[in-house]
């Protein structure tokens, strides 16, 4: 008995029975209008509200393999080293898996073309990509005409301090900014992105971004940590949480609403609008009309 179904554009069969580790495959099949195929889903998975109704296998690091296995999938979809040895089980298991290891905006945008190839949507793929790049050419150029770009310091982490990983630097500069840990931006494992709170204060940020995956940020602890009363972001009270389903995926929601989220807070500080640490977790300004 066949597994698996006909594209909908005809040809050549495609997998039928998808379970989805990550959030990031997870919308991109909803947005590529395959989210039929999904059979199980990373309990993280929120995007879009749809997506509560899917069957849940376990979190990012700990999944059901059991339970995977009973959902008898065709494919399993799987993210970076992280879930290397959660790969290894479930072929072991006799399960076909692709995993991932997208960190940059155009691993981001590579994942989006494969798998829209995989489901047999590859035009829709191409116009997927299309208006994500279209999106951020409109909020690099925005941006482009602020008289100055401020300095962040972008938090995926706080014991110890970890840095942002590529495609959070990267979308940084698209939103406005300036990364002050440029030099890190390369380094895919966080153990690698490690940083000194002494020297977050002598790069004196403007603006702190932080997202802690699986816990809320504390933007008022951030702002009290000592010796960063000096820092201009904590003076002027620019810290703020950017909510870690919509930065840390890399996936469209980190190049459409993570992105946009970034661009209103540097919009704010680049205009001389005033802060406020602990008044919220996120920036009220308005992404900037086009």
């Amino acid at each position: 008995m066949s597994t698996s179904i006909p594209s909908r554009n005809g040809g050549a069969e495609f997998p039928r029975r998808i379970v989805c580790l990550t959030e990031e495959t997870v919308e991109t099949l909803y947005l590529l209008g395959e989210d039929a195929r999904i059979v199980g889903v990373s309990g993280y998975a929120q995007r879009p509200p749809e997506v509560k109704a899917k069957p849940r296998v376990g979190a990012f690091a700990n999944v059901k393999f059991d339970r995977i296995v009973e959902l008898k999938p065709d494919l399993v979809l799987t993210f970076s080293d992280v879930q290397a040895e959660i790969t290894r089980e479930l072929v072991k298991r006799g399960v076909a898996v692709w995993n991932f290891n997208q960190r940059t905006v155009a691993g981001i945008l590579d994942m989006i073309a494969a798998l829209s190839r995989m489901v047999g949507q590859e035009r829709e793929g191409r116009v997927l990509i299309e208006r994500l790049a279209h999106g951020l050419d409109e909020i690099a150029a925005a941006a482009s005409v602020w008289p100055r770009r401020p300095r962040v310091y972008f938090e995926e982490w706080d014991d110890p301090l970890i840095s942002g990983i590529g495609w959070v630097e990267e979308l940084i500069a698209i939103g406005g900014g300036e990364p002050v840990f440029p030099e890190l931006l390369g380094r895919s494992k966080a153990q690698d992105r490690v940083v000194n709170a002494a020297e977050v204060a002598k790069r004196d940020p403007e603006v702190i971004l932080a997202s802690w995956c699986g816990k809320k940020v504390d933007v008022n602890a951030i702002a009290a940590r000592p010796g960063w009363s000096t820092i201009d972001a904590v003076r002027e009270g620019h810290v703020y949480e950017i909510d870690s389903t919509i930065i840390l995926q890399p996936g469209p929601a980190a190049l459409t609403d993570g992105v946009r989220e970034i661009h209103r807070i540097l919009a704010r500080v680049a205009s001389g609008e005033a802060g406020g640490v602990g008044s919220g977790s996120r920036s009220p300004i308005e992404l900037q009309k086009e």
